[in-house]
């Protein structure tokens, strides 16, 4: 960790009681831990409160103390309320001077419990509205949690500019409350991990010898949850258009099963090892490694609060093909770092991916004006150093050292 993220540099939050709670480890350990570990670089006293999960075991316990306590991903009334109860105790009993939520459920629980507990400072970061793709009474509870977060949390931030506009003019969040970190992302990019030379060119042509891709093959990337929210059906089928027209290309799925949805059994592990020219490697610790065997990649999301994959795939110097929704249009920029297409358009999807496969001097120069964006604006070290300077500040206002 850089030397920028040292005491002397913030001394407000040296021995500051700080909380980071997010409803599974699976979130903090692949969006979080830089930032965690940054946090306590700069001598804050970190806790994790979270669902169990073997993910846990990468967290260094030494620094940082993990507290378990259940919270249920989906609407689970009794659960909840024991979840709830939990949090107000342990925020009470561990008089924390900052709590910080991710993920919706968390931060519904966090921003009750916090302001039950009389913690002074409690944030939340949106990065995304599950209810875009609801209707009925889940939209309307999931979009009330999203008010009572707003509501009760001292401050809230967006990973995204086009997300907090979002809120803002529907009205859930009042104008004044809500920010945005730097020019947006969760927690930047390691630049270091994410970097195209770390991979020996030996090493890139045994992973796709090991895949079963051909050398000459060109891959076009999916990294996230293989599920329909993320626009899987409409890139099977316009990969599919493009193997029928003939093109000499693979699709690359790096990602788990949704297992949430288990009613979409059109992405079930059967079906997709039935699809011609396409490999799913499920989860990977090291998804840098199949970016560096790619040659460009997809993402046609219906919702993303920003899309963290997109600059993880910059600095990788890969462009990105994806939706023209709030978030990703933050991620991407449209014609410059990648191509945006209308969400659920199979055939514009194809038409893009069609002219990035055709040119492959445009995907070229979108990958190095991805990486320069990348780098400039969302590499870790920065985003991380603006987090440090906010909790200071707000310390600092709240006059609580």
């Amino acid at each position: 960790m850089t030397q920028q993220f040292s005491k002397k540099n913030f001394p407000d939050l040296v021995d500051v009681n700080i909380a980071r709670i997010s409803t599974v480890p699976y979130f903090v350990v692949t969006q979080l831990k830089n930032q965690i570990d940054a946090i306590t670089k700069a001598g804050g006293k970190v806790t994790i409160v979270t669902s169990d999960g073997p993910e846990l075991v990468k967290i260094d316990s030494n620094e940082i103390v993990i507290k378990i306590i259940e919270i249920p991903r989906s609407i689970r009334p009794l659960k909840d309320l024991l979840a709830l109860v939990k949090l107000v105790n342990f925020f009470r009993t561990n008089r924390f001077k900052i709590i910080h939520s991710t993920t919706p459920k968390a931060g519904l629980l966090c921003a009750i419990a916090g302001f039950l507990s009389y913690v002074p400072i409690r944030l939340h970061t949106f990065t995304g509205q599950p209810w875009i793709e609801l209707n009925g009474p889940l939209r309307w509870i999931s979009m009330s949690a999203d008010y009572i977060i707003g509501k009760l949390s001292t401050k809230c931030y967006a990973d995204s500019q086009s997300q907090r506009d979002f809120l803002v003019n529907t009205h859930l969040i009042s104008p004044s409350k809500i920010n945005v970190i730097g020019e947006g992302s969760l927690a930047g990019v390691d630049m270091e991990r994410f970097n195209i030379h770390r991979l020996p060119e030996s090493k890139k042509s045994a992973l796709k010898i090991k895949l079963g891709i051909k050398e000459s093959t060109r891959v076009i990337l999916f990294v996230g949850r293989v599920t329909r929210d993320k626009g899987v059906g409409e890139l099977f089928k316009a990969f599919d258009i493009l193997v029928r027209e003939g093109y000499d290309i693979a699709l690359l799925l790096v990602g788990p099963l949704d297992s949430e949805h288990a009613e979409e059994p059109e992405f079930g592990a059967d079906v997709i090892s039935l699809m011609k020219n396409v490999y799913h490697v499920g989860y990977s610790e090291n998804p840098e490694n199949y970016m560096a065997i790619s040659n460009l990649l997809c993402l046609p999301s219906y919702r993303e609060g920003f899309g963290t994959v997109v600059i993880e795939a910059a600095a990788m110097k890969l462009p990105t093909v994806g939706t023209a929704i709030y978030g990703l249009s933050d991620a991407v920029k449209n014609d410059e770092t990648g191509k945006l297409v209308p969400p659920k358009d199979t055939l514009a999807l194809a038409n893009a991916l069609r002219e990035m496969l055709d040119n492959p001097e445009l995907v070229l120069k979108m990958g190095l004006a991805a990486y320069d964006r990348c780098k400039n604006n969302f590499d870790a070290i920065k985003i991380n150093t603006l987090l440090l300077q906010e909790y200071a500040s707000l310390i600092s206002q709240h006059q609580l050292k």
